[in-house]
């Protein structure tokens, strides 16, 4: 499919373990699809297809583990299904896939949507999300002695999912309660303990989309201002979040999928990569006043790509040439001096819920 002149991939989605080191997506087509793990790491990308007997569903879904195990959720029936996939076999026998069964969750209830929450930061556990109309329960689908296990029950509809810290403790989540949307945070280690997190306005609703432990920078898409906007704020901090008119154009349907580590104390400085309504790709710093619009790799995989300390933003893609790449990219031009605001204070048990946002 073609936007705007680029090609955009219609495959399912490509995720990138926490920290960087593995991705997985469900390749094939049609009735003949099947995981493939990616190996980041190293002078050069390279891929490693995980069949089995039988082809995966569509809608199944993959997650690396920075083991290089590939996590993989299915449909059975009424469960919902989950293994361990890793590549065994030598040069003689040829590739071969393992399996390693870990168990499967029967929703209570009509109408329970399962999916698997982001790779958790400490890549060893996994967790997966299932709402239903009276309430969501976040289950542990991996990382547990005896199979997936609930870890925390959330009243009211919930969605998104946004880890807060690097141990996997604390989880965003886009709450729907009495009609009106807030993020919250769910403290793990409290056995699930909510707490508001973003209270920008009293009707408003307010969703978080990314979050940076480094910096505390969170990217949050709210209609407070009167329309849907992107702005930004700061985890801990007193000061309110700020929607840049720069942003305005797109905030609607721009996704931000990746930023800038290792920027302690600076959040105005983290490279932001968005994902446009068009399928274009753009870069933003809180600190920059306008969006660089970039033309988006060939064979894009997912709308996805991993910022390294650095300030070089790696984007996957696939091509019938190149089945595996990655292209780097470095911003057009060089931050200006940082203005430091107030330093992010020391980890706290729970998140501090941001102050209120003036509309202007």
């Amino acid at each position: 499919m073609t936007v705007c002149g680029i090609e955009i991939t219609t495959t399912a989605p490509f995720t990138i373990a926490a920290d960087g080191s593995y991705a997985a997506r469900l390749a094939g087509h049609g009735d003949a699809r099947y995981p493939e793990r990616w190996t980041l790491t190293g002078p050069e990308p390279y891929a490693v297809p995980l069949p089995l007997a039988q082809p995966e569903e569509a809608d199944s879904e993959v997650l690396p583990l920075a083991d290089g195990r590939v996590l993989i959720h299915r449909r059975v029936a009424e469960r919902h299904a989950f293994a361990l996939l890793y590549p065994t076999g030598g040069a003689a026998a040829g590739p071969r896939t393992g399996q390693l069964e870990l168990g499967s969750i029967q929703p209570e209830g009509e109408g329970v949507r399962v999916t698997l929450l982001p790779p958790a930061p400490d890549g060893h556990g996994a967790f997966a999300l299932a709402v239903g109309d009276a309430g969501a329960t976040v289950w542990q689908v991996a990382g547990t002695p005896f199979g997936p296990e609930p870890v925390a029950r959330i009243p009211g509809r919930c969605s998104g999912g946004v880890w807060l810290d690097r141990t996997g403790r604390l989880l965003a989540l886009d709450r729907e309660l009495h009609g009106v949307v807030k993020a919250v945070a769910v403290d793990l280690g409290r056995g699930g303990e909510v707490s508001p997190l973003l209270q920008i306005a009293e009707g408003s609703a307010d969703r978080l989309l990314l979050a940076d432990p480094d910096s505390g920078l969170l990217l949050i898409r709210s209609d407070a201002p009167g329309e849907q906007r992107l702005g930004w704020g700061v985890l801990g901090s007193a000061r309110p979040v700020r929607f840049p008119e720069c942003l305005r154009a797109d905030g609607a349907t721009a996704t931000p999928f990746a930023v800038q580590p290792g920027q302690a104390l600076m959040p105005e400085t983290c490279g932001v990569a968005l994902r446009l309504g068009d399928g274009a790709l753009a870069l933003w710093r809180p600190c920059d006043r306008h969006v660089f619009r970039l033309g988006a790799p060939v064979g894009w995989l997912g709308g996805t790509g991993l910022w390294s300390a650095q300030g070089r933003l790696h984007l996957p893609y696939a091509t019938a040439e190149v089945p595996c790449g990655i292209l780097g990219l470095t911003p057009p031009v060089a931050p200006p001096p940082p203005v430091r605001l107030e330093p992010v204070p020391a980890p706290a048990p729970r998140p501090v819920p941001l102050q209120q946002a003036p509309l202007r």
